[in-house]
């Protein structure tokens, strides 16, 4: 089976907030990740044990992911603990790779040396906006030279490159987010995470909010600004790894959420959105039945999330029929009237 036809399988290991220098306004990692402590090298180990038992990762892509944290400000001799333990399972076959997630401004060669050295194939930087402003504004302490410097270098060594953004944060717009895309693209980037941003509990910017210094985007404008900029990145072939923060029990339950466009199933309302805009022309055609084929892997989104879209054509069709053609690929689309 060819790569690309593998399904893709990360183990999350994740590493709250051990090593950040700064306390951006939006964060608290242990909230958002779920996980309160830092983990021991063998709860790493137990962690992909539990993972592996449960997916056919002898038919699979699996990779081992570090998240969560500053993984390469942490103690070298930590961050080797952990990477031993995943290097393990890349030696014997079992995995094909390992990611880790870090601060733009903790990269150096030195640091990719020792990276390489335990098989790390891709660094994901939280570069979260490539506008100086809006870095300030987030407290992120760093700036945009230090985001290009460490792309570059983590390019130039070989390595997968991951660019995070996130969407609404202060002094953000719809165009600072779309020129942040082109620049993620510009960077090379071969993946990212779209973010769209959160007030949480216990930082800074939960009481911006109170005090009536922060918005947060509705959760329609986030979805409008996740398609605008997921278009960008679909057409420059950056692969989108996820959209919208992973469910941990204090969002869901809104323990640690004080507002902000949070949405469980929030890629799928992006690409209904985006499918709607492709769809909504042909509420225009004659006929009392219109039967839409489109690519399998595409079915559910072409049909929106709760049906919407099929919802909004049944204002002018008297029945509408959805099908899977799997001629069809990506968001082609056959449309025949009855």
């Amino acid at each position: 089976m060819s790569l690309k036809n593998q399904k893709h399988y990360t183990i999350p290991v994740f590493i709250p907030e051990l090593a950040c220098p700064f306390q951006c306004v939006f964060c608290d990692q242990r909230k958002i990740s779920g996980h309160q402590e830092s983990p021991l090298p063998e709860e790493v180990r137990r962690t992909i044990e539990d993972h592996l038992s449960t997916i056919p990762y002898e038919e699979s892509y699996v990779e081992i992911g570090f998240f969560g944290g500053n993984f390469t400000g942490i103690p070298a001799s930590m961050q080797e603990s952990y990477l031993s333990v995943a290097v393990e399972y890349l030696k014997r076959g079992i995995i094909k790779g390992i990611r880790l997630s870090t601060r733009p401004d903790y990269i150096s060669p030195e640091k990719l040396k020792m990276l390489k050295a335990y098989g790390v194939s891709c660094i994901e930087l939280g570069a979260q906006s490539l506008d100086e402003d809006v870095l300030r504004l987030s407290g992120r302490g760093h700036k945009l030279e230090d985001i290009v410097r460490a792309s570059r270098l983590i390019r130039q060594e070989g390595f997968s490159l991951g660019l995070q953004m996130m969407l609404g944060l202060p002094g953000d717009s719809p165009e600072k987010a779309l020129l942040t895309a082109r620049k993620i693209v510009d960077l090379g980037a071969d993946n990212t995470r779209i973010y769209p941003t959160l007030v949480i509990k216990g930082t800074k910017l939960e009481q911006m909010y109170l005090k009536g210094k922060y918005r947060p985007l509705e959760l329609n404008e986030a979805v409008c600004q996740a398609r605008a900029v997921a278009e960008i990145f679909e057409a420059a072939g950056v692969n989108i790894i996820r959209m919208g923060l992973h469910p941990s029990e204090g969002l869901i339950s809104g323990e640690y959420l004080v507002a902000g466009p949070y949405h469980v199933s929030f890629r799928e309302l992006v690409q209904t959105e985006i499918w709607n805009a492709i769809l909504k022309p042909l509420a225009s055609g004659s006929g009392k039945v219109i039967t839409i084929s489109v690519a399998p892997c595409e079915l559910n989104a072409a049909v929106g999330y709760n049906a919407r879209n099929k919802k909004e054509l049944l204002q002018s069709f008297q029945k509408v029929r959805f099908i899977s053609d799997p001629l069809l690929k990506g968001r082609q689309f056959i449309a025949d009237y009855n």
